[in-house]
């Protein structure tokens, strides 16, 4: 077994300097060694605050993904280029960590899942939330039973006002879509893995830009271009299992709404449920009567976390390096992140053709 993994960055933006270099700087498994930014200077800036003394710089992800001295490579690129790089980078040899989505469409999502297969090397999807306190405890009492069979869910990813004005979060043709593919793609995420249910039957959903146009409006990051929004400032789904459990996904970078809060979920089962809105709660029946339960996590927010001696994004980095070193699955199974894309192409679909999508 290696002592160290030599791992390559792809893309060296916002989520890469925001997430990804810095949780592997933490782990001590990890020397990175080559960064590739189609612009050189990001690239070298990359380099010179994360990498190894003699770090690569490539503008060209091949150029790379040739160097057969490194193991792991992070795409941390626009949603557009996830499919073609991860697979190009599986083929090369490397295991991969793609930042979520996984991709723009299904058919993009379901070739990095052939590749992983036919290659033999891992691949993960960067859903770091799965991370959280709160979330690992909860998924350990969905697993133990305490809610039963989960039959109802909601995924909660609702900002008021709070558009990402930077990067290309707004273009449609790099990213596939707005807030659905960006925020609730994190509270799917979460939702299917709370209840463990990656069946879906049919979904419908809805769409809007309601907001979008507006000149000189109020956002947590400035405001926005109304010319540069080419995606939906909120979307809706409403998603049937084929065990017949429901799931109802909202997301909205901006809305008339008090009622905020993001990577979320809300379960409801036969036993009992839970949701996130004032920390965890945990609800149930026993002797005849109701109760709450609210576990001290010792913990604040709903991203990060005080308190916490490793916040989610480093455990996330060190729990998938340390899958790679002793050969175990991901915590976030390539397969199951192509079942959140196939739903959220199903909303898109669904609402751009106000028809109903059927899942074979």
């Amino acid at each position: 077994m290696k002592d160290k993994l030599r791992v390559g960055i792809i893309g060296c933006g916002g989520i890469a300097n925001g997430k990804h270099m810095p949780s592997l700087s933490k782990v001590k498994e990890v020397e990175m060694v080559a960064f590739c930014d189609i612009i050189e200077e990001r690239a070298k800036k990359a380099a010179s605050e994360y990498g190894v003394d003699g770090a690569k710089v490539y503008t060209d992800y091949k150029e790379l993904l040739d160097d057969k001295t490194i193991d792991v490579v992070h795409v941390c690129t626009p949603n557009r280029s996830h499919s073609f790089i991860t697979v190009d980078a599986l083929e090369a040899g490397k295991h991969v960590m793609c930042e979520k989505p996984m991709a723009k469409t299904s058919e993009e999502a379901k070739k990095m899942v052939e590749a992983a297969k036919r290659t033999g090397k891992k691949l993960s999807i960067g859903y770091q939330n799965r991370f959280r306190p709160d979330s690992q405890y909860l998924n350990k009492v969905c697993r133990r039973g305490d809610l039963g069979e989960v039959y109802f869910a909601k995924a909660h990813a609702i900002r008021r006002r709070a558009v990402p004005t930077w990067g290309v979060f707004l273009n449609e043709y790099e990213q596939g879509g707005g807030p659905l593919i960006d925020i609730g793609t994190h509270a799917l995420d979460l939702t299917l893995w709370m209840m463990d249910n990656y069946k879906p039957r049919m979904v419908v959903g809805t769409t809007y830009r309601k907001l979008a146009d507006n000149e000189n409006a109020a956002n947590a990051w400035g405001p926005w271009d109304p010319k540069k929004f080419t995606v939906e400032d909120s979307a809706f789904g409403f998603v049937v299992m084929e065990n017949g459990a429901t799931i109802v996904l909202e997301s909205s970078w901006a809305i008339n709404s008090l009622q905020i809060g993001e990577a979320m979920t809300t379960l409801c089962g036969t036993k009992g449920g839970a949701d996130m809105w004032d920390g965890l709660r945990i609800n149930g029946e026993e002797f005849g009567k109701l109760y709450t339960l609210k576990p001290s996590l010792d913990a604040s927010g709903v991203d990060f976390y005080e308190g916490e001696s490793e916040n989610p994004s480093e455990k996330e980095a060190r729990t998938w390096i340390n899958s790679i070193l002793n050969d175990t699955e991901p915590v976030v199974k390539p397969e199951q992140a192509f079942v959140v894309t196939q739903i959220l192409e199903g909303i898109y679909e669904s609402a751009k053709t106000g028809q109903p999508v059927y899942f074979k």
